[in-house]
């Protein structure tokens, strides 16, 4: 079958197949956008860059006492309106000599195209990390020596455990830390013992060990100044949608190039009873959350 927007001379290659699997190749490279540090529950109909998405926010009603003559007084529920932005659109674009020998000598498990995956999947990550990071609430920083650098980052986790806890963060919690943060932490018997404490040996999207109500992963996408950053996937959303890839002549060079384009957007959450209404009926977002919490590391010489 041919498509009305392939190359009359590449008919055999097959877009939808190739983006298919771009999503189920670029999903495992993801830390800050995967499912375990924010959600995707609000991707809804993307199109293009510039599209809104409404999240609607219900306030919890106020109990009553029931007492006669009295009876009941009726409440109209009262929503929260927070808008989601699709702000970013990427792109990549490659030249191949032949888009069917490509597809044929390994479609996207080839290098080059492991490659523009790679590159996309760290763009998004790069972003998410920094909104997630702008919206949290900043803890003390953490003072690290070689001596003690193990158990001062156990517990400043634990620290920001007690930070959730206090605001009644559910479980499902998650916990970011840098890779020097991963080389000392890693040294502390509760993460090294992570199977008898835990859940050890799990690598996927960068997962170090499973402890104490935390998933506790890894990256080098860490946003400049935090060196740990830890939550819960409700708190942050994370938007996405990929065009697919198109094929086409180029016009310099005899040969087709390859390109998809990336719309994403992504926004920090906010809850009645945790975060401030206005009188507009949207929330304040001027000030972090109090379901994401993170610190620097301050290195001793």
């Amino acid at each position: 079958m041919t498509f009305p927007y392939q190359n009359p001379g590449s008919t055999t290659f097959t877009p939808e197949i190739w983006d298919s699997a771009l999503l189920t190749e670029f999903d495992p490279l993801l830390v800050w956008c995967s499912r375990l540090v924010c959600n995707n529950k609000y991707e809804g109909n993307i199109r293009q860059r510039g599209d809104i998405v409404h999240i609607n926010s219900l306030l919890r009603p106020t109990v009553g006492d029931y007492r006669l003559p009295e009876g009941m007084t009726s409440q109209r529920p009262e929503t929260v309106d927070q808008v989601l932005e699709i702000s970013e659109a990427k792109y990549l674009q490659v030249l191949v000599e032949n888009a069917e020998a490509l597809q044929s000598a390994g479609g996207l498990k080839s290098p080059i195209n492991q490659q523009m995956i790679r590159a996309m999947a760290r763009d998004a990550d790069t972003f998410m990390g920094n909104v997630i990071a702008k919206g949290a609430t900043a803890l003390p920083d953490i003072k690290a020596g070689a001596a003690n650098a193990p158990q001062a980052l156990f517990s400043a986790i634990l620290d920001m455990m007690l930070a959730l806890d206090g605001n009644d963060v559910p479980d499902g919690r998650y916990v970011v830390v840098s890779p020097r943060v991963k080389r000392h932490l890693i040294e502390h018997p509760a993460i090294a013992n992570a199977g008898a404490y835990g859940e050890g040996g799990v690598t996927a999207n960068g997962v170090v060990a499973r402890l104490a109500g935390f998933t506790v992963l890894s990256t080098t996408a860490m946003p400049k100044g935090v060196d740990i950053v830890a939550g819960h996937p409700e708190f942050s959303t994370f938007a996405s949608q990929f065009q697919g890839f198109r094929l086409g002549q180029s016009e310099k060079y005899r040969a087709n190039y390859i390109d998809t384009l990336h719309l994403f957007g992504s926004k920090i959450l906010r809850f009645p009873g945790l975060d401030t209404k206005k009188a507009d009926n949207t929330f304040d977002e001027s000030k972090p959350t109090k379901g994401i919490v993170k610190a620097a590391v301050e290195w001793a010489a």
